[in-house]
């Protein structure tokens, strides 16, 4: 849409014997300065890095058009757009053009029927089952999934690292999490099928409720999201899901494949430096100690010399 309503406006301008110049709006002339940065291999419009409606998307959204700028591209950010169906609409018609996604999420949007939950076998299958119009960069090893925690009391008392460690100990705990996982393939029955895992006790709650249960020992483990900023503040062990029971959601760039060549080198170097412990110290700055995502994204690319 912007490509065209450009090539008319350089149309008019050329009947009119007008001269696109440097100092010029138009992003396409050709000695324009957004058009020079992307060295003739991109379209030289703005980037748009969208982010959905919660504070790890929108950190994920700043640290991307952060990079993004730093290699001399227009970018900037549009947040919180809403659900996934709401964004991956506005990357098909180009209101935006990045967008931080999940690959998990992704392959079962596209594909409902899919059960795969290595790391690398999500990631191809994501890549086979979206848009040709859009495309995955290279995914990091941060992921923000289900997980279960615990303090770090228990967890040397007990000497816990792995979910499987808990075969041994489990029916004398209690553990924590959302109604839901109770009854969740992935949940209690999922625990006990894949690992051999059954707990003493469940205790349905929700939120804070499932921090503070375990913060306050009324239960001994919990099942929060792996990038909690809970989980840094209070210094519980995330254990270890070696047999991948709660599939594999790594962070990825999702783009329109018509932009991808333009953004995929300040793309790939950014996932190719987080992690899970990164996003969830992050999101301790952001959530907890209430600092600015854009001044904390930025401190994160000035430290891995990214922007």
């Amino acid at each position: 849409m912007k490509r065209t309503t450009s090539a008319i406006a350089l149309l008019a301008a050329s009947v009119l014997g007008l001269t696109a110049c440097g100092g010029g709006s138009d992003p396409l002339a050709s000695d324009s300065p957004a058009a020079s940065a992307t060295g003739g291999g991109g379209t030289g419009e703005p980037i748009v890095v969208g982010g959905a409606n919660f504070s790890e998307s929108t950190l994920l959204a700043e640290i991307y058009a952060g990079a993004l700028r730093a290699k001399g591209l227009d970018a900037s950010t549009k947040l919180n757009i809403g659900s996934r169906e709401i964004y991956l609409r506005a990357l098909e018609d180009n209101s935006v053009q990045v967008f931080p996604e999940y690959t998990g999420a992704l392959a079962l949007y596209y594909d409902k029927a899919f059960t795969g939950t290595d790391a690398d076998e999500v990631y191809a299958h994501v890549q086979e089952v979206i848009p040709d119009t859009l495309a995955v960069l290279e995914k990091s090893a941060a992921e923000d999934n289900d997980s279960i925690v615990v303090t770090a009391d228990t967890a040397s008392a007990n000497n816990l690292t792995t979910i499987d460690d808990l075969k041994g100990v489990a029916g004398d705990l209690a553990l924590a999490a959302p109604p839901e996982f109770k009854e969740r393939p992935q949940g209690i029955p999922g625990l006990e099928k894949t690992y051999g895992v059954v707990f003493g006790s469940f205790r349905p709650l929700t939120g804070q409720g499932i921090v503070q249960a375990l913060k306050n020992g009324q239960v001994d483990a919990a099942n929060i999201f792996s990038t909690d900023p809970a989980i840094a503040a209070n210094g519980f062990v995330q254990l270890e899901d070696t047999k991948r029971l709660f599939g594999s959601q790594n962070i990825v760039p999702l783009v329109r494949a018509d932009r991808a060549d333009e953004v995929k080198d300040a793309l790939n170097a950014v996932s190719a430096k987080l992690t899970t412990e990164s996003i969830a110290a992050m999101l301790k700055q952001t959530d907890i100690d209430k600092k600015d995502p854009k001044a904390v994204a930025q401190e994160f690319l000035t430290t891995n010399d990214l922007g």
